[in-house]
């Protein structure tokens, strides 16, 4: 069970710093069991009550997880170990859809925006006590905003949409909360809930979001609050519709309680229009995030939301990093101000994904993948798909990285593609996923 690596400690919280120490250097892995508590407790000779403890702090830290009957186990990505630990390993030579990332020939030359900022800058520069928000990315984000249907209300800027979702969470919720979340979804997402005390609550999707019955039975089971994709989800491609979104409010409408959190991060680089849950609680946040189109690089997002929630965000931030660089807001606010940024690289993705999916489904092999870079296929068995789409040299994300409940299946980016790699990938994909090719994902 845990091989040659013993815990140790007489309290709790020495036991949860020794098991959180072995997770960090790598002698406990991701996936493998931890000991009963009752047995946990003879051989340290202490209270079970003392490992009960400890493990609950393990847990609210986001390092272990408890599977029922299966007792507890170190999570599959625990914020305690680095993310090198899990990449897939690509050998040399094979070609890399495993990353989510955009084309970097589709990424804006950044020079130009920032020079300007940084002149901008020297003339007047950023000072302690300055609004955090420089004006003119403010209204450029504000007409977009309202060009979508999001309601009126103030903004404030985070860095990236992570860091937006984090702040919500925690100026809302608290250690033991549940939040539902899309299933299959965003692996950051789906780490950074547990590792806040949250507990995860999966909401299948489809081609169209989230599934208006299942967000109905999360809500009534407690969640206390809903993640949602606008557009481009990680890892389908799934993209709200306008029909979905009146059938989302309608459920949110008999849960008024609920914290509703929209990433909208495929701003820019889908062609497809925005269908805005927002404003359909009280309590409410639309986070527009620019790494996909401008730049991972670019930590930026802005968060509009209702008065107490962008002012409760705004709070914690002023006692944090105070405010987002003043340089980058206003270089993102000239690369905004381009409106011929986002159309090629929106057109370029989606003419790349549908012909992925058009080779794959000649090929008989079920696949979706609505909106933005990436193409997600179910699967029998992700481990062997993964493994035999290596071997053909292609190396593609493992569903598990981004699933709870939902069924097996790998994730493709298309986005280093050119037009003749799809056939080769199409048939190194049908050989990979047989003899199953008409599972469908939840």
């Amino acid at each position: 069970m845990l091989g040659e690596y013993p815990i140790q400690g007489r309290g709790a919280a020495e036991i949860a710093a020794s098991v959180e120490h072995a997770v960090g250097s790598g002698e406990l892995l991701p996936g493998q069991s931890l000991p009963p508590m009752r047995e946990l407790a003879a051989r340290l000779d202490v209270n079970p009550n003392t490992v009960a403890a400890a493990y609950r702090t393990l847990r609210e830290r986001g390092v272990i997880e408890t599977a029922g009957r299966r007792g507890s186990r170190v999570r599959p990505k625990p914020a305690t170990t680095g993310r090198d630990e899990l990449r897939l390993d690509v050998p040399e030579g094979a070609r890399d859809l495993s990353t989510g990332n955009p084309d970097p020939a589709l990424l804006p030359a950044l020079g130009p925006a920032f020079a300007e900022a940084a002149a901008r800058a020297d003339r007047a520069p950023a000072l302690y006590g300055d609004d955090p928000a420089d004006p003119d990315l403010v209204r450029a984000a504000r007409s977009a905003l309202d060009a979508d249907g999001v309601p009126a209300g103030p903004l404030t800027l985070t860095s990236g949409s992570l860091d937006a979702i984090e702040r919500v969470l925690a100026a809302h919720l608290r250690p033991g909360d549940a939040v539902a979340v899309e299933d299959p979804g965003w692996g950051s997402v789906l780490d950074l809930i547990p590792a806040l005390g949250l507990r995860p609550v999966p909401v299948g999707v489809d081609d169209e979001g989230p599934l208006p019955a299942e967000l109905d039975a999360a809500l009534r089971a407690g969640a206390r609050a809903l993640l949602v994709t606008t557009r481009a989800q990680n890892p389908t491609g799934a993209s709200v519709s306008a029909g979905r979104a009146r059938e989302l409010r309608a459920v949110l409408r008999e849960h008024p309680g609920t914290v509703l959190i929209e990433d909208d991060h495929g701003h820019g680089f889908v062609d497809l229009p925005a269908h805005p849950l927002a404003g359909a609680t009280p309590h409410w946040a639309f986070v527009r995030s620019v790494s996909k189109t401008y730049g991972p690089d670019l930590r930026l997002a802005v968060l509009a939301g209702d008065t107490r929630t962008v002012d409760l965000v705004r709070g914690r931030q002023r006692l944090g990093p105070g405010w987002v660089s003043h340089l980058l807001q206003r270089a993102v606010a000239r690369l905004w101000a381009d409106s011929a940024v986002g159309p090629e690289a929106a057109a370029s993705y989606s003419t790349r994904r549908g012909r992925l999916l058009d080779a794959l489904a000649e090929r008989g092999v079920t696949a979706c993948g609505r909106s933005g870079m990436n193409v997600w296929v179910p699967v029998p068995d992700e481990t062997g798909a993964v493994a035999r789409l290596l071997q053909s040299g292609w190396a593609v994300a493992p569903g598990a990285r981004f699933r709870l409940d939902s069924p097996p299946a790998i994730r493709i980016t298309v986005s280093p593609l050119a037009e003749a790699d799809i056939a080769p990938l199409a048939d190194a994909v049908a050989a990979a996923v047989r003899p199953s090719l008409a599972r469908s994902y939840g």
